[in-house]
């Protein structure tokens, strides 16, 4: 009788866990890309240690989101709908209402977080996104890695 040796999965542990710092600026740059794109930094998808149910993923900081960019009429038409739990209590913003209401960071978060498995798992990787409307921003003694998301592919740039 062959008796097959026993393969183990290799998990990573917590204090092995070596969390990183992205720097993306978002200026000109497609929404939706650049949210799929955060959303696989944020569960750590980007590293060979990935599993689904341990948080191993990096923090990611978002500058210039104000200048961030729709393709097409999404901007106008786009339209984001949530519930208040009250019957007929649905409410719906499009992107230029929250942009006029000084929100913009919130476009970027809310495309995001859809793109992230629903749970606490979720909401703790969404903690770890840091979204600024302008250049400046207070992470830099982390040191955080330069991410050029406009040179990855030429699709990403809106013109």
């Amino acid at each position: 009788m062959y008796l097959s040796p026993i393969v183990m999965t290799p998990f990573i542990k917590n204090k092995e866990i070596k969390k990183d710092w992205y720097l993306v600026n978002a200026e000109n740059i497609s929404v939706g890309r650049l949210a799929s794109f955060i959303s696989k930094v944020l569960r750590g998808k980007n590293k060979s240690t990935y599993n689904p149910h341990i948080d191993n993923g990096d923090f990611v900081v978002v500058t210039n989101v104000g200048k961030i960019k729709f393709t097409g009429k999404k901007f106008k038409d786009k339209k984001y709908f949530r519930h208040t739990g009250h019957p007929g209590g649905i409410k719906e913003i499009s992107p230029l209402r929250l942009k006029e209401k000084n929100k913009t960071e919130e476009i970027l978060k809310l495309a995001v977080k859809r793109m992230l498995p629903g749970g606490p798992l979720a909401k703790k990787q969404l903690t770890k996104l840091k979204i600024y409307n302008g250049e400046k921003h207070p992470h830099e003694l982390q040191k955080p890695k330069i991410i050029n998301f406009e040179k990855m592919n030429k699709k990403n740039i809106v013109r």
